[in-house]
């Protein structure tokens, strides 16, 4: 007879408990995806029973996130923006987590840092939540600060203005204001596109603005950006990548970047080999 300690029904709970948020999680994708779903078509894509998809959803509804309809449910409208940073995390993850294992390597304590909006940012957050650094955090991104809540080592200071919901970012003039009046060791900024003329750009004039100051508000800029995002072209220009002091990208660089990017006069390029990173 194999006799259970409390600690093996700790750790027994504590991993259905993992299960049943990655569960809720995935639900969460679905309805986004698809608007609506029955609870059979729950079910059939999270691989869970009908019941157990009934209970997850009772949960969800008293969160606020789902609302319940006939036979099934559907994700209520405010949740949306908080999936659909979720879904663009998850692309090219790998690349993302190598590259953010990178930038927290560039971390000293005691510094004032920087941190832009966005999945790559997140990734950096998340890195240093789970091997804190003292440190003083200043970010637009609301996601980047609600990873750090918890961190006693790390100081988050959120700044304020309009919140831009794609990027899960605070943008415009009280942002602006903010950062006008401060001072950081290190920037680590994200992009949205890296166009053929050699510049960073943003779909939002707002954002553009925003991470144009940060890159004046800081001792050293680090851009960070899996290679997904060179050769796109977005509408508001940023800054000319020769503003930077370092780029952090991946190896999926194609050869034409890799070189153009290796010959920049006074910008230093780092391309990250995902598996070096990969436990």
């Amino acid at each position: 007879m194999i006799t259970l300690s409390r600690q093996d029904d700790r750790d027994d709970q504590s991993l259905g408990n993992l299960v049943q948020l990655d569960r809720l999680a995935a639900i969460r994708r679905q309805l986004y995806q698809a608007g609506s779903q029955t609870i059979q078509e729950l079910a059939v894509a999270t691989g869970a029973s009908e019941p157990t998809i009934r209970r997850d959803l009772k949960l969800l509804e008293e969160d606020g996130a789902i609302e319940r309809v006939h036979g099934g449910a559907r994700l209520m409208q405010a949740i949306g923006s908080e999936v659909a940073f979720d879904l663009r995390e998850q692309r090219h993850i790998e690349a993302k987590r190598a590259i953010a294992e990178a930038a927290y390597g560039l971390l000293r304590p005691g510094q004032t840092v920087l941190f832009d909006a966005g999945t790559t940012m997140a990734q950096l957050a998340r890195r240093l939540r789970v091997q804190p650094i003292a440190l003083t955090v200043i970010t637009n991104g609301l996601m980047v600060a609600q990873e750090l809540a918890t961190v006693e080592a790390v100081r988050v200071v959120l700044v304020g203005g309009d919140l831009r919901a794609e990027n899960m970012s605070m943008v415009g003039p009280q942002a602006e204001a903010m950062l006008d009046g401060i001072w950081c060791d290190q920037l680590f900024l994200g992009a949205g596109a890296i166009a053929e003329d050699g510049a960073i750009y943003s779909k939002d004039d707002r954002e553009a603005s925003l991470n144009a100051l940060m890159l004046r508000r800081a001792a050293y800029r680090v851009l960070i950006a899996d290679a997904s995002k060179l050769g796109l072209h977005t509408t508001f220009r940023v800054a000319p990548l020769s503003d930077l002091d370092l780029i952090v990208t991946d190896v999926a660089a194609p050869p034409a970047w890799r070189d153009r990017l290796g010959h920049l006069p006074r910008t230093k390029t780092r391309f990250i080999e995902p598996s070096e990173f990969r436990e």
